[in-house]
């Protein structure tokens, strides 16, 4: 790479989760000549409805920053997805970048990927390979074969991509990039957590529950189901709301009966690194997020994992399995307090910052064929 002339890249993030995710990545490369970093914040960060975490990107001090509202209350997801195509493909025109880089398995993802394939730019996708339940998963799996460099987050998944018929020489294990803002000696302690959202609670589960978009129909019976035993339970919690997945608003609407009960605190979102201090200090952590898999796991935190919306993703001691019925769920959350803290480390345990600079710093990345082949096992096998 000639210093002299920094490679243009462009992050695209459009929720709290997956930004948390891509943080350290940014913060990298923003401190690297070796780049010129842009970010394009669309999707959850632009609704109120969900905390406007547009502001919580903005105050990270990045360069080079664009806001879209890519989406009403009203929207499907193909809407979004065709709203989001059409905001950053003009976008792409105007600051024509040398690289594009998506995460996970966000329609958001799915537009950045297809206007860069279709453009001829260079997509990395990062923590691609892996298993997500429900639409996610098709779309994590889709987004991959429309890029042309991964980075994933352990041998795993690596070897998923190379079944998709990626060529290994594209895939780069680097760990999960959110293990570096978790292993980090900067977080704030629990007090200043605590005491900026006015959290009384010393001993408390957290709540963080998504729709099953291919189950959208049984959504209305389950989280009625869920409450009911989180209220019967009469233990602490704090809240927080889904994503702005179809059917969200019936998850919103019935967390409204949480509203005067001194058990329950509720945000629409929360800064992530004061969302892992306090998972770090949970007494467990219960609903169908992928926190619950991977991150309570890496810090021994009890998870109950509710239906099938995580079927077949990573496993820990750590972990129960629960379906909907109040009954059982009141008995796992008892239960939750007998189950012994053992660190479960899948997804790596930080430096995913360096690993990921490192690799852009290699001059054949920037020469990956735009024109992508399927790399077949089976022929390989065959032979």
């Amino acid at each position: 790479m000639n210093p002299r002339q920094p490679k243009r890249i462009v992050f695209l993030t459009g929720t709290r989760a997956d930004f948390g995710k891509i943080k350290s990545l940014l913060l990298k490369l923003h401190s690297d000549p070796a780049f010129e970093l842009h970010l394009f914040i669309t999707g959850m960060h632009m609704l109120t409805k969900y905390g406007y975490t547009c502001e919580e990107v903005e105050a990270c001090g990045l360069p080079n920053l664009y806001r879209y509202i890519n989406q009403n209350e009203s929207d499907n997801m193909d809407t979004v997805l065709a709203k989001t195509i059409v905001g950053f493909s003009d976008y792409v025109k105007e600051t024509r970048p040398d690289m594009i880089v998506v995460h996970g398995d966000r329609v958001e993802a799915m537009a950045g990927a297809i206007v860069g394939s279709m453009n001829n730019i260079l997509v990395a996708h990062i923590e691609g390979g892996e298993v997500s339940g429900t639409i996610d998963e098709v779309v994590r799996h889709a987004v991959s074969k429309l890029s042309h460099v991964h980075f994933v987050a352990n041998v795993k998944a690596k070897l998923r991509l190379m079944q998709l018929g990626e060529g290994e020489e594209t895939v780069h294990v680097i760990g999960s990039p959110d293990m570096d803002i978790m292993v980090s000696k900067n977080l704030p302690d629990l007090k200043t957590v605590q005491d900026y959202y006015e959290i009384p609670f010393a001993d408390y589960g957290i709540v963080l529950f998504h729709p099953v978009t291919t189950a959208v129909h049984e959504l209305a019976d389950q989280i009625k189901i869920f409450v009911d035993a989180l209220i019967a339970s009469r233990r602490d919690y704090v809240v927080i709301f889904p994503n702005n997945d179809d059917g969200s608003g019936i998850i919103i609407q019935e967390y409204r009966r949480f509203k005067g009960n001194r058990h329950f605190r509720v945000f629409p979102s929360m800064r992530f690194e004061y969302f892992l201090t306090l998972m770090k200090n949970a007494a467990f952590l219960i609903g169908n997020s992928s926190a619950g898999v991977r991150e309570a796991p890496f810090y021994s935190v009890p998870s109950i994992n509710l239906g099938s919306r995580q079927f077949n993703r990573a496993t820990a001691p750590t972990i129960i399995n629960a379906e909907f019925d109040k009954k059982t769920i009141v008995q796992q959350i008892a239960n939750s307090r007998n189950i012994a803290r053992v660190q479960t480390a899948h997804f790596g345990s930080g430096g995913s910052d360096v690993k990921f600079c490192d690799v852009l710093k290699k001059p054949e990345i920037w020469t990956v064929s735009r024109q992508k082949y399927f790399f077949d096992l089976i022929a390989e096998a065959a032979e």
